[in-house]
């Protein structure tokens, strides 16, 4: 299914969401949190798109690949790895937001930054449901 032809005012607003989230937060940041979400969500299509976003944003290989095990990593700063383990709580929701993931995603992202996180984390998840449900692969419009 081409979602975007054949619901065009939900892609336009998805699109718009992503827009409004996407606002404040570093270029790299963002493509990890995307990433990783998208691996948990097994997106091919998002994995695609936003491996390749992140390297034309200076993302290294090397990180891209440690992604998947991010937590036994030491390439990621403390920043990110707040960012990826708030990313992993709200895709994995009905498991919950433990209260010591949220106080440190907190510690390390103003409160406005953090609103922009989750905001980012609920959008790059809205592509994955839709990429998935609609069986999109990588090289398609």
């Amino acid at each position: 299914m081409n979602f975007s032809a054949v619901a065009p005012k939900v892609f336009k607003a998805v699109l718009a969401l992503d827009a409004a989230a996407r606002e404040g937060l570093d270029p790299v940041l963002l493509e990890l949190v995307q990433i990783r979400a998208s691996q948990i969500n097994r997106c091919a299509y998002c994995l695609d798109y936003h491996t390749s976003d992140a390297r034309r944003a200076g993302e290294t290989e090397e990180r891209v690949h440690q992604l998947a095990a991010w937590q036994e990593s030491s390439l990621y700063t403390a920043k990110e790895r707040a960012a990826l383990a708030l990313t992993e709580a709200v895709t994995l929701l009905p498991r919950g937001v433990p209260d010591d993931v949220y106080q440190e995603a907190a510690l390390r992202f103003d409160e406005r930054e953090l609103a922009q996180l989750i905001a980012l984390i609920l959008t790059v998840n809205a592509w994955n449901r839709m990429n998935v449900a609609t069986r999109k692969t990588p090289g398609t419009p």
